[in-house]
């Protein structure tokens, strides 16, 4: 009788610290908003701030928020994305075991990359061509969307003339 006890203590205990954590998370953390398509919910890490200012800046801005670039075009696998960046984002924070400059995991920059080929399909297929060879849009304007101070690629692409310039455009894209 006495383990029943401590069984049903013991999952009473867990089952109060899950909901517990899950109020704290969604009322205090604002983790609700993260269910919204509003750009202002990133900001509820401090990290981010910076890149929500920049974005605000961007020419992107008036076209595309957070979710249009940063998680797939569907609705599975746009809050299967949410979830699995919240929970590592939150972790992450939580634990203070995050790189001083973000850098984006393989998946996330496929997603990114999708979403590159998706709204500027005309554009992006004329350069790619019938046959992928590897091209990517965000390894040359990797920063388009947000460029924050902090934000560093392993191998930024530097030229002498602005990153806007049609004649840039044309070399970049005639190398490759």
């Amino acid at each position: 009788m006495a383990s029943r006890v401590t069984l049903t203590t013991v999952a009473a205990l867990l089952i109060g610290v899950v909901i517990g954590l899950g109020f704290y998370t969604f009322v205090y953390a604002r983790g609700y908003s993260y269910l919204s398509n509003d750009p202002a919910a990133c900001t509820n890490c401090h990290v981010m701030q910076e890149y929500y200012e920049a974005w605000q800046k961007s020419p992107h801005h008036a076209v595309a928020k957070c979710n249009d670039c940063h998680t797939p075009h569907n609705l599975i696998g746009k809050y299967a994305t949410k979830a699995e960046n919240g929970f590592n984002h939150s972790w992450r924070f939580t634990t203070g075991f995050f790189p001083d400059n973000i850098m984006i995991r393989e998946r996330d920059a496929n997603v990114t990359e999708g979403a590159c080929r998706s709204c500027h399909g005309e554009i992006t297929t004329s350069i790619i061509g019938a046959h992928d060879r590897g091209v990517s849009c965000i390894k040359c304007h990797f920063d388009v969307g947000h460029s924050a101070s902090s934000f560093v690629v392993s191998t930024p692409q530097s030229s002498p003339e602005p990153q806007d310039s049609p004649q840039l455009t044309e070399k970049a894209h005639a190398q490759r």
